[in-house]
């Protein structure tokens, strides 16, 4: 039995939030690689671009470092992890009731994505 062969890539500390990035992500999940691609160029959320250059770096990985053909690729796994979070201080946040302070919070992602062979082929038959 053949194992699929599988293309891994990782976009580190994406300034946009990890639910935001989710929206995105989920849409793409085991679709084909070229039908991820044509669907994030024309979407319009903010994370579709990071998640568009991701797919394709891993795809030109995949061609360029192992001889894999694009077409054969999909979403094999893809998500969006929390990043570091950056508190804005001492300005930046607002004041809560009892005199308090809220900080405001600029989240991060972490953005993995594993494409693999659509149909591995065994040559021992």
């Amino acid at each position: 039995m053949v194992e699929a062969f599988e293309v891994r890539a990782i976009a580190r500390h994406l300034s946009i939030s990890p639910q935001k990035a989710r929206l995105v992500v989920d849409v793409v999940r085991g679709k084909d690689a070229q039908e991820a691609l044509d669907i994030l160029r024309y979407m319009p959320n903010k994370a579709a671009e990071p998640v568009f250059k991701l797919i394709q770096s891993a795809v030109a990985n995949a061609e360029q470092n192992y001889g894999l053909d694009a077409e054969e690729l999909y979403v094999h796994r893809i998500y969006a992890d929390d990043g570091p979070r950056h508190r804005i201080r001492p300005y930046g946040g607002r004041f809560g009731g009892r005199g308090r302070f809220k900080p405001m919070m600029r989240r991060s992602s972490h953005i993995t994505v594993v494409l693999a062979e659509r149909d591995p082929v065994d040559f021992d038959e």
